[in-house]
């Protein structure tokens, strides 16, 4: 059977921070576009490679917990990274709750 959903993103531009679960380190981002399964962010060139990590990123008004799925050189050095949303777990949020003023 064909899937009839197609949950596409929309344009959402706005700077945004992502934080590194595993290790509390800090990246400021540009979040291009958002859907409710994940966003499309622009990185600067120093950004280390963090593939494969549990992230949280604050974009605004949103906040999402998330695994970061690809990283892509851009032309300019900068990178194009592409998260998928995961659900929150208590830890997390207890996270965030313990977190939000910094």
């Amino acid at each position: 059977m064909e899937e009839k959903r197609n949950i596409s993103r929309v344009d959402y531009l706005t700077k945004s921070v992502i934080v590194v679960c595993e290790t509390g380190d800090k990246y400021y981002v540009d979040t291009t576009n958002v859907s409710p399964l994940g966003m499309g962010i622009i990185a600067p060139a120093d950004t280390p490679d963090i593939v494969g990590k549990d992230i949280i990123i604050v974009a605004s008004t949103l906040i999402m917990y998330a695994d970061v799925n690809r990283q892509e050189k851009n032309g300019d050095g900068t990178y194009t990274i592409g998260i998928n949303a995961r659900q929150f777990t208590p830890e997390v949020l207890q996270y965030l709750f313990e977190h939000i003023a910094e």
